[in-house]
């Protein structure tokens, strides 16, 4: 039978189309002076550090949360057992939500997707024996950040730990909760207020601490493509500059502390051709149009995690193949540090198994597999900067479209990026139900019966015993103290001054979580999409 002479057309997952070969035409005209620079140099598109990971692999920060604070910070301790170099922690969604554990709308939720923080006193038990002077912990809380942040480093004071010592990170980064994920309580113009506050704060007390990870994560697991992903986190980065410049800091006194946080898929070359051309499109905005001097404010560190959205419950085993081609586009593309997913992740929480075989991942590639010996080792090659040059003008195309509407808060009023973003999704979903993507064990080479995973337990008796908790926490505390701070937090939220101060002391009298938030609902109200 004769073969067909015109194969199919290729594309990445954004859309752009790979061609058959590639050579120097692709490159014409391309300054690669210009374009790439020397590992180190600016535009960084080799990388922000002259050896990478030949000088010190990136942190592996393995994500860990669930149950209660003593379950938790157990996990903890056996990553770092294993190997793990960084924490990193998942809150349950009534901490996200700032509802304590024995809020009626927490029924059924407590410390289901991660860990259950009520007040100091979780704090304490989850922070318990861990070196908070020696190890980086990254929290992924948004809508609650300024609160599970003046926790930490009111137990580190505790133990001894000088603050100016704290590494770390908080995610911090609301505007990608309206777009994508739906952990908000405030309505944006506010949430803007605690995002700043907490930068001033830290610059002053916390300056080793990374105040925000701008999430491009959650975007892309919504359904976005490779090229929205980068487009509307950097909008949003934008737009996080934008309010703190407003605010009247520096540029040079907090951009340092700005990171973001990526995902990873499965098409190896358009990820590592996202991280390469992310570099490069921040550190010109910067430079360009923010006027930073410091060549820290210019540096894009990034946190990557392999995408959650590509697992699947049907031969799940299947999962560590896929972990494993994401972890090796992140190191390829100069990631600072990686979580990478356990292979059950689409059954339920990782197991410990699941986990140790994730971590083991990162180590082979990162120990084993030559990715670490040279820097940018795709650099230079025809395909991938072509590739890098084509997802940038994508990208910046978007950056155009979003500064014409006003900046990113007004695109998501409009909800102009949910909507982009809904449109890739259901695209994609028609794809792999028709066949034309590919999804091993799910559309192709499916198997009859797939065979049983250990699941995850949960505890049914978790969030009894968590209610408990706060309620012990509420008698035995000095409760005319509480609710003074409590008083002097509102005060300052009607009024201008930065909110962390006050809200420290109320949380170091014990004040929950859910009390804290349900001030500012008070004075802020609540955000209602369409509304």
């Amino acid at each position: 039978m004769a073969q067909n002479s015109t194969p199919p057309e290729r594309s990445t997952d954004s859309g752009i189309e790979v061609k058959r070969v590639y050579g120097p035409a692709d490159l014409d005209g391309w300054d690669p002076g210009t374009q790439v620079g020397e590992p180190g140099s600016y535009p960084y598109t080799r990388g922000i550090r002259p050896d990478m990971y030949r000088g010190r692999l990136w942190t592996m920060r393995q994500y860990a949360g669930f149950g209660t604070a003593e379950s938790t910070n157990e996990r903890f301790k056996f990553l770092l057992d294993a190997g793990q170099t960084g924490l990193s922690c998942a809150f349950d969604l009534p901490t996200q939500m700032g509802y304590d554990s024995d809020h009626p709308r927490a029924e059924g939720e407590v410390g289901k997707v991660g860990v259950a923080i009520d007040s100091l006193a979780d704090m304490r038990l989850l922070l318990a024996g861990l070196p908070l002077d020696r190890v980086t912990t990254s929290m992924t809380i948004n809508a609650t950040a300024a609160v599970l942040l003046l926790l930490y480093q009111l137990v580190a004071e505790e133990n001894g730990v000088d603050p100016t010592r704290l590494g770390g990170t908080i995610q911090n980064d609301i505007l990608k909760e309206y777009v994508a994920r739906g952990t908000y309580i405030y309505p944006p113009r506010p949430s803007m207020r605690l995002v700043t506050d907490t930068f001033s704060y830290c610059a002053e007390h916390l300056p080793a601490w990374n105040t925000i990870s701008i999430s491009g994560y959650h975007i892309r697991e919504a359904g976005s493509t490779a090229v929205q992903e980068i487009a509307f986190t950097i909008a949003n980065g934008i737009a996080y500059v934008e309010a703190a410049l407003a605010a009247g800091l520096d540029v040079d006194a907090f951009a340092p502390r700005l990171s973001f946080f990526w995902n990873a898929h499965n098409n190896l070359f358009e990820e590592v051709a996202k991280y390469r051309a992310a570099r490069r499109m921040w550190a010109r905005l910067m430079t360009e149009r923010f006027g930073a001097k410091d060549e820290k404010s210019r540096l894009l560190r990034f946190h990557t995690q392999t995408g959650g959205s590509t697992l699947t419950a049907q031969q799940p085993e299947n999962n560590i193949v896929r972990v494993t081609v994401q972890a090796m586009a992140a190191a390829l593309g100069g990631t600072q540090s990686l979580h990478t997913n356990g292979f059950d992740e689409a059954l339920g929480l990782p197991t410990e198994r699941a986990a140790k075989i994730a971590l083991r991942t990162q180590q082979i590639v990162g120990y084993e597999s030559g990715i670490a010996d040279t820097v940018d080792p795709l650099g230079g090659s025809w395909f991938v900067e072509s590739l890098t040059d084509e997802v940038e003008s994508a990208a910046w195309a978007y950056l155009e479209r979003i500064d014409a509407m006003g900046g990113a808060v007004s695109a998501i009023e409009a909800q102009y990026m949910q909507d982009e973003i809904e449109q890739a999704a259901y695209a994609f979903a028609k794809a792999v139900d028709s066949g034309d993507k590919v999804v091993v064990g799910v559309n192709r080479f499916v198997d009859a019966v797939d065979e049983p995973a250990d699941v995850f337990p949960i505890d049914v008796e978790l969030q009894r015993a968590q209610v408990a908790r706060v309620a012990r926490v509420r008698s035995e505390r000095d409760q005319a103290g509480v609710e003074a701070a409590l008083a002097d937090l509102g005060a300052a939220a009607r009024g201008t001054q930065n909110l962390l101060p006050p809200m420290k002391v109320a949380l170091s009298r014990m004040a929950t979580l859910g009390e804290v938030s349900d001030v500012l609902r008070g004075i802020f109200g609540e955000y209602r999409p369409g509304g």
